[in-house]
């Protein structure tokens, strides 16, 4: 884990005034990148080799659409995969095939380390599993497939590949490909996937093996602004592991932090950018080219400051600009930031406009084009078209 803030202190004075108000919800801080989380659709597509991450990655985000013309909640089926594939992670017991119920539904562990930032899929899943009413929730279960908008696959993807396949060459590994394999061949043997070829399921498939290919070169901006920041005295810039205590000086470091620098990594798991916004701290994003979370509806202008690759790896003049920064506007966005980090955390049950809300909010935004690709692909046929052209 890399404990970056730029670290332009805020003074236990008067000049600090968001220190009053400084509150940190445990669930929110230790997410990981969510839309970087976020949703996929499993096709071929995640095999071939292109740097176009939207269409290729996220095809039931990419389609430009309005949004839904109701207010009602979205209609959820998901799949009875057992345990193995999602909550079973959550311990020793990898043999149990039940399917979840709300009923037995483990608390997500608070000593998890690193993996908390791979729960995602797990408060998805719980928003879903969810008894009574609740008019908040922008996602409903259905228990008949034929009145789902789209089919939710609860499979714990992130968090596999965190616990049996970051050694390569350890036999664990062996659990996380058989996984994939088996959520696979689980999807294709759906009449409900074939009918749509996938286009109207949700996966939170961030696999990092997937995504690594396109993300290493950034990954070395990362690396080189550790070297560019050393020596200043303002800016603390710290690479450590995921423990307790190292948790707790990240946390408490931000908290006190005026602005919080945020470069792409080499896995889309980091959770950078969710800790700086429910700590309060001013994002500092240094990227050529970023897909934010929630941008359609959050205008990040409001609450970030961004960098281009090549300015920020100019010497001197990423921290020449930050302290320079208008000390008002840095006000203004520090008060936006409270006001809009409640969109980045999460918890279950889930609550009004919050991370799970957001992300079915999304998803439903997308719904009309993913029904009209549906439509069109069982219209058009290949072998027609072909004879037209002849």
């Amino acid at each position: 884990m890399a404990l970056m803030y730029v670290y332009q202190c805020r003074e236990r004075s008067k000049e600090c005034p968001e220190k009053r108000e400084r509150k940190m919800k445990v669930l929110g801080k230790t997410m990981f990148s969510l839309l970087s989380i976020v949703i996929l659709t499993l096709t071929y597509s995640i095999f071939i080799e292109t740097v176009d991450l939207r269409s290729h990655f996220f095809p039931l985000l990419n389609v430009t659409s309005e949004p839904c013309c109701t207010d009602s909640p979205l209609k959820v089926y998901m799949y009875d995969l057992p345990r193995r594939f999602n909550v079973g992670m959550l311990s020793l017991r990898r043999s149990n095939e039940t399917p979840m119920t709300w009923r037995d539904l483990p608390t997500w562990p608070r000593n998890l380390g690193l993996g908390k930032q791979h729960s995602v899929e797990y408060w998805m899943m719980a928003s879903l599993l969810s008894e009574g009413e609740n008019p908040t929730r922008e996602a409903i279960r259905v228990l008949d497939p034929n009145l789902a908008d789209v089919f939710f696959v609860p499979f714990f993807s992130s968090l596999s590949f965190n616990k049996y396949g970051r050694d390569m060459t350890n036999p664990a590994t062996e659990i996380d490909r058989q996984l994939q394999v088996d959520v696979l061949k689980f999807l294709r043997d759906s009449n409900y996937w074939q009918r749509s070829a996938g286009r109207d399921h949700v996966i939170p498939m961030n696999h990092p093996n997937a995504f690594r290919y396109l993300r290493e070169e950034e990954g070395k901006v990362r690396a080189k602004l550790a070297k560019i920041l050393v020596g200043y005295e303002d800016v603390h810039y710290e690479n450590s592991h995921a423990t307790g205590e190292s948790i707790k000086a990240s946390t408490e470091g931000m908290r006190l932090s005026k602005f919080c620098l945020h470069p792409a990594g080499d896995t889309p798991s980091s959770c950078r950018l969710f800790d700086a916004i429910v700590s309060h701290c001013v994002p500092v994003i240094v990227s050529d080219q970023i897909e934010l979370p929630y941008e359609d509806e959050l205008d990040y202008t409001q609450f970030s400051v961004f960098f281009s690759v090549k300015e920020a790896l100019e010497p001197g003049y990423l921290v020449t600009q930050l302290r320079q920064f208008p000390k008002e506007r840095w006000l203004e966005m520090w008060r936006r930031l409270k006001s809009i980090s409640h969109h980045f955390e999460f918890q279950y049950p889930p609550k009004k406009e919050d991370g799970v809300n957001m992300i079915w909010r999304q998803v439903k935004h997308k719904v009309p084009a993913a029904k009209l690709a549906v439509h069109r692909s069982q219209r058009l046929k290949v072998p027609d078209w072909w004879r037209r052209r002849r």
